[in-house]
């Protein structure tokens, strides 16, 4: 029998102590409402993959630059984003040496 997963190591013999989660292997303590608000927070592509740091990912969608004439294209490769926590846009990338950011809902993990 297995206990609750850790969410900080990821190990198997996690047990409620009455008032926390607690890792035996790791001594990670956390509440069980943390566990699903960190899983909220993944970033996920246009088809539910989740990104993480470093990844590399297609764009799904012309889009438009804005307070320019010109658009980035459809299928174009952004290597080694970076994921942004807060606000509108939540992924930092460089697309040919210029610095911008995009959602994740117009992009795809390569």
């Amino acid at each position: 029998m297995t206990g609750i997963a850790c969410p900080q190591c990821a190990g198997e013999y996690g047990y409620f102590d009455g008032v926390n989660n607690v890792c035996p292997e790791c001594a990670h303590e956390w509440q069980e409402g943390e566990v699903s608000a960190q899983a909220e927070q993944a970033v996920k592509d246009a088809f539910g993959n989740v990104l993480s740091d470093g990844d590399t990912v297609t764009l799904i969608k012309a889009l438009k630059l804005k307070g320019s004439n010109e658009s980035i294209k459809q299928g174009t490769k952004v290597k080694n984003i970076r994921l942004v926590p807060e606000g509108d846009h939540n992924i930092d990338c460089k697309i040919d040496g210029v610095a911008m950011m995009l959602k994740s809902e117009f992009v795809k993990k390569a």
